[in-house]
């Protein structure tokens, strides 16, 4: 209970301390003026607000994209860019935007989400043809996986004169975030709650079908419904505010070596974190060039590469 009380009250600081940062002048005092404080009302409710919000509903939303597939994959080395899953998602976007770029973006989304999800499943069929004896293979799989339906996106971005959209839609950043721009965010926090309801049922499944079965639960249902959370959750974030890479595999490790696995107490400690780890990344880039801002794709990026090798080091002797 304490670890959670103090990731809200952590996460509860930061967001607060994100409505106040930017260059328009937004604070207290300017809310509270007679001669100001119309502008800066509009400045809070327009942009400051849905901004945080975006950033508390993506953070946590990724972060438990990440502990479901680490789950039922059971590895700890994988998440939505670690798979393919985002890749997918990019394509999807990609295809529909050619294709109907008049459809709402509502619909381009769930086509989006469809391709992450058969990409996710295209990973997976490919793993049960590859000898994994080290769990260093599932991520190198993966992220092969990755490179190849990266560069077929790239490929149709280039022959469409489409690159610039595409590097917008794989850079996370939020500064673009306004009102009525971020709505779609609210599906991760649908996937959330989901997760949480089916959190015993993702921990049975993550210790192999044949358990599953022996318990009662129809092990490829549960797959589905796991798989099916984390591609709505990557599509909707891609459209959204861009890529946000290896979020879902820093926060659901850091949880797992302080409270352990049982999914049904670490879901809110993840989703949480993956918030204020997202609001605590996403106030650096906005602070450390001020009045410019570093995409938060990048930040945590950097962070999340450091990490992943930090953890591919720590696990290896123990992992042959």
């Amino acid at each position: 209970m304490f670890p959670l009380l103090l990731g809200l009250l952590a996460t509860a600081v930061l967001a607060v301390a994100s409505l106040f940062v930017g260059v328009a002048d937004a604070s207290l005092a300017t809310l509270f003026s007679d001669s100001a404080g119309d502008r800066a009302t509009q400045v809070m409710l327009i942009s400051r607000i849905p901004r945080t919000l975006a950033l508390l509903l993506a953070g946590s939303s990724l972060a438990i994209a990440g502990l479901v597939m680490q789950m039922i994959i059971r590895n700890r080395f994988v998440e939505p860019s670690t798979t393919g899953t985002t890749e997918s998602a990019t394509l999807g976007f990609l295809v529909v935007t050619l294709l109907a770029p008049q459809w709402p973006i509502m619909a381009k989304m769930l086509v989006a989400a469809g391709f992450a999800l058969m990409g996710t499943l295209l990973f997976l069929r490919i793993l049960k043809f590859v000898p994994l004896r080290d769990v260093v293979l599932v991520p190198l799989v993966g992220l092969m996986l990755t490179g190849v339906i990266g560069a077929v996106t790239t490929f149709f971005g280039y022959r469409f004169n489409m690159l610039a959209s595409l590097l917008a839609w794989n850079m996370g950043d939020f500064s673009s975030v306004l009102r009525g721009r971020y709505e779609l965010l609210w599906f991760g926090l649908v996937g959330t709650i989901a997760a949480y309801i089916a959190a015993d049922r993702f921990t049975v499944v993550g210790m192999g079908q044949e358990f599953t079965t022996n318990l009662g639960l129809n092990y490829k249902r549960v797959m589905f419904v796991g798989l099916a959370i984390v591609s709505v959750v990557a599509a909707v974030c891609l459209v959204s505010v861009g890529a946000i890479p290896f979020l879902g595999l820093i926060v659901p490790n850091v949880i797992s070596l302080m409270v352990g696995d049982n999914m049904r107490r670490t879901v809110p400690l993840v989703a949480i974190s993956g918030a204020g780890f997202v609001l605590a990344c996403d106030l650096f880039g906005r602070l450390v060039r001020y009045p410019y801002e570093i995409p938060i794709s990048v930040v945590v990026g950097v962070i999340g590469s450091g990490v992943f090798i930090w953890l591919l080091l720590r696990r290896r002797p123990h992992a042959a």
